[in-house]
């Protein structure tokens, strides 16, 4: 069952409350009969590996973009000798 952050709006009293997901939340302070208010905090949970963070998608697209550039430049590398040599040999 989880544990609920509740805090008075009238006098300040913070408690914790264990309750199921099926009942209702508390409305009534029991030091002094205020109006409660839930808090909300952070929660503990952690992220590992890859895929999880945004930086993550960003890496992989950039990787793989990365490479077929790179791909391509070394085709248009070993094709402008080839080009450059069959003009040379025309122009000689």
């Amino acid at each position: 069952m989880p544990v609920y952050a509740y805090a008075c709006t009238a006098c300040g009293h913070a408690f914790d409350a264990r309750q199921s997901f099926d009942e209702p939340s508390l409305t009534v302070c029991e030091a002094c009969g205020g109006a409660l208010r839930k808090q909300f905090g952070t929660i503990g949970v952690t992220f590992n590996g890859s895929g999880f963070y945004r930086t993550d998608s960003r890496a992989s697209s950039a990787s793989s973009s990365g490479s077929g550039s790179r791909s391509s430049s070394s085709g248009a590398a070993k094709a402008a000798p080839s080009t450059s040599s069959s003009g040379a040999g025309t122009a000689a």
